[in-house]
């Protein structure tokens, strides 16, 4: 399928060839018919895009803070790699269209194949993949062409209720974009006076002509000119929906707003405000995020949950009805507000007329109606024949782009990468062509089902890693997924049997145990006997409420990055624990804390103390380790720097072992080492991190005094390393 997307770095719009998305249980699979250009937003994020790097910084401080941040944590080389990823990302346009639903996931509720529907938040391409709550059922008497209003049309319905002016009252609009006008027409419809203010001519003629009172904004006469039509009090409200780094428009709606009105910002404009004018008025300063509530929200968009509406009463979805209702009932228009239809193909041609003519407001773009048949693959460059293993990709993320594929091509696999696919085919398509794999495939039954994939790599999301190795082992692969292998002990023991049942080789990303200065620890512990004891801290940091580690779906730090230290410190040890203790800060859902100390008692009489905290300081290393016993003490400090018995070795390489793990993975697969050793390593730790979450569960409740042992027993069947 055709989607439109824009360099990052460079600000470049095109059209690019990617299989079409799968639709999650929650989401539908919609054919485009017709997707609208916000003027205001698409334009920023176009200029955005196009400025330079320092100009980039400057925009998003914050980003740059987190940048800086990584860099003291991890390297300024794994920092570089990770900035120059997201640089080379291709972003997907556009969050307003209207189409026809060609797959409803089993949990959406009320939509069916061959629904109209006006969806929000999906991008300019000829196949969305929408969540349920945010594909709303179109109207027969609404078009599509004003259906492909309805994200756009919730933005600034979603204003005007910010606004709470009743029935009679007076709002002003400054700024009279394609938002503007939507406020406009959509104030009047409520039966609002509306005042309209921008700095051109046409188009205060065009509020003007819709019903309004549309000026031009000229200062003090302006304001003069609104005092007189309010006998003296100013507006109720102001919807402010220009956009510009000016604070011009907030301060200009202050002056013609009454005592004690309320300004909504809804657009991007400055706010470095004078305080004195809002509080000698008392002026309510609020702010209208997007579509409505629901926004943002992962429980509405990821999971389909939708708002008690005895609570919530206007949704992002209810937004994007009111207005298709409004269309219907003939209560407001927008087909006159469309000045360029541009088909799919043209989509640069539809751009550069947003960027080169004064009077574009609503640009649309049109697609062919035909649905295509699902599974496509798109080829990136011919295949050509190997007798080397072929690899395959499942997942096109971020971790995929930034580390995992610089360490695979580095570990021998760069000439036998055959196969990529994606949920969303963009994320692969990109993936492919800078890094020259073959092809991109529509799903994952198609890469699975190909001949020229001997061994897939699983680098998804963490709900999907176990029922994905399942998959592969039984359709006669090799497989490599990253950590977690499992999320409960059902998944475990499907994805162990799989592997028991056939005869491909299976391994896990636990790359710390192969990291150069851990090897070189191994080594010199291994000249001794008797139990040894290995402290590791781990400095984790705060992660934003936003993060996919905090959606429940996925297993909480725990399960997928905890799981990491659990094996390392079983690896030192060189056997499975016994014994696991676990205690949790009590802050989270239960098996989602963030904060947690583990100890392991191992059979040898040897112990492990994993303490991992999320709120120290940011200069502190992430990671240090220290191992006493065996006659001597080695201590890794974040993989960077390793001291033996008080004195630093610079002879061994820094790195946590992506490409040394990568490189055995290869060398096991065409017979040079076994991997049953390693194997049953993993499954090990999978459990111990399961009984970690069980001890946790079955833990004594805060203030109260432990009893004498409150652990969780594990089986003592798995020997770690050599």
């Amino acid at each position: 399928m055709k989607q439109v997307v824009q360099s990052v770095s460079g600000g470049e719009v095109r059209i690019v060839e990617v299989p079409r998305p799968e639709p999650a249980a929650t989401e539908v699979l919609v054919a485009v018919r017709r997707s609208l250009l916000s003027a205001g937003t698409e334009r920023a994020v176009r200029e955005l895009a196009s400025a330079s790097l320092l100009s980039k910084a400057r925009a998003r401080p914050d980003l740059v803070r987190q940048v800086v941040h990584k860099a003291r944590t991890d390297g300024v080389r794994t920092t570089l790699a990770a900035v120059r990823g997201r640089l080379d990302e291709d972003m997907p346009l556009g969050y307003s269209a209207a189409g026809v639903v060609v797959t409803a996931g089993a949990a959406t509720d009320g939509i069916r194949p061959g629904t109209r529907v006006a969806t929000a938040s999906a991008g300019h391409a000829e196949y969305q993949a929408v969540p349920g709550l945010l594909a709303v059922p179109v109207p027969d008497a609404v078009s599509d062409q004003a259906a492909a209003f309805g994200a756009v049309a919730a933005i600034a319905l979603q204003g005007l209720r910010q606004a709470e002016v009743g029935v009679g009252g007076t709002v002003a609009v400054v700024g009279l974009g394609l938002v503007g006008q939507l406020s406009v027409r959509l104030a009047l419809a409520s039966g609002l006076r509306v005042i309209g203010v921008d700095l051109r001519g046409w188009t205060a003629e065009l509020a003007t002509s819709g019903g309004a009172t549309g000026l031009v904004e000229a200062g003090a006469a302006t304001t003069e000119e609104i005092m007189e039509m309010t006998r003296g009090r100013g507006v109720d409200a102001v919807l402010i929906t220009a956009a510009t780094r000016s604070s011009g428009p907030v301060t200009r709606s202050a002056e013609i707003a009454r005592d004690r009105a309320r300004l909504v910002v809804v657009g991007d404009v400055g706010l470095e405000l004078d305080r004195r004018t809002f509080y000698e008025r008392e002026l309510d300063l609020r702010f209208a995020r997007s579509y409505g509530p629901g926004r943002y929200d992962r429980t509405y968009e990821e999971w389909g949950v939708d708002y008690p509406i005895g609570h919530v009463r206007w949704t992002a979805r209810g937004n994007i009805e009111t207005y298709l209702d409004l269309v219907a009932s003939r209560r407001i228009q927008v087909d006159d507000l469309v000045t360029h239809v541009f088909e799919v193909e043209q989509a640069s041609a539809a751009y550069e007329a947003l960027a080169a003519d004064p009077r574009s407001l609503a640009v649309q773009l049109r697609y062919a109606a035909a649905i295509e048949p699902a599974g496509e693959t798109v080829l990136i460059r011919p295949r050509r024949g190997s007798s080397r293993p072929r690899a395959g990709l499942i997942g096109a993320g971020l971790y995929a782009r930034a580390t995992f594929l610089p360490a695979l091509k580095a570990a021998g696999w760069a000439a036998d990468l055959t196969a990529v696919t994606s949920a969303k085919g963009l994320t692969a398509r990109h993936l492919a062509e800078r890094n020259g794999i073959a092809s991109v495939t529509g799903s994952v039954p198609d890469l699975l089902g190909r001949d020229d994939v001997d061994v897939v790599f699983i680098l998804s999301r963490h709900d999907s890693h176990a029922d994905l190795a399942r998959q592969a082992l039984d359709a006669g692969k090799h497989v490599f997924v990253e950590k977690p292998l499992a999320l409960t002990q059902d998944e475990l023991d499907e994805v162990s049997a799989a592997y028991h049942r056939n005869s491909g080789h299976l391994f896990v990303g636990f790359n710390r145990r192969h990291a150069p200065m851990v090897s070189h620890a191994r080594r010199i512990l291994a000249a001794g006997e008797g139990p040894v004891t290995v402290a590791y801290r781990i400095n984790a940091g705060r992660l934003p409420d936003s993060h996919w580690y905090h959606d429940r779906r996925q297993g909480g730090r725990i399960r997928g990055e905890v799981c990491h230290f659990v094996d390392l410190a079983s690896w030192l040890v060189g056997r499975e624990p016994s014994v696991v203790h676990a205690y949790g800060s009590g802050r989270g859902e239960l098996g989602l804390e963030e904060d947690v100390s583990i100890l392991l008692g191992y059979p040898d009489g040897s112990t492990a103390t994993i303490t991992y905290c999320t709120r120290g300081n940011q200069q502190t290393s992430k990671e240090r380790v220290e191992i006493l016993g065996r006659g001597h003490t080695v201590v890794i400090d974040d993989f960077r720097r390793l001291e033996v018995d008080g004195r630093e070795i610079r002879r061994v390489a820094a790195g946590k072992g992506h490409q040394q793990l990568l490189a055995q993975v290869r060398q096991t697969i065409v017979g040079q080492r076994p991997d049953e050793r390693e194997t049953e390593a993993s499954f090990a730790t999978t459990r111990t991190v399961l009984a970690v979450i069980a001890a946790l569960a079955g833990g004594p409740g805060p203030g109260s005094i432990p009893p004498t042992r409150t652990d969780a027993e594990v089986g003592v069947s798995a020997r770690f390393g050599s």
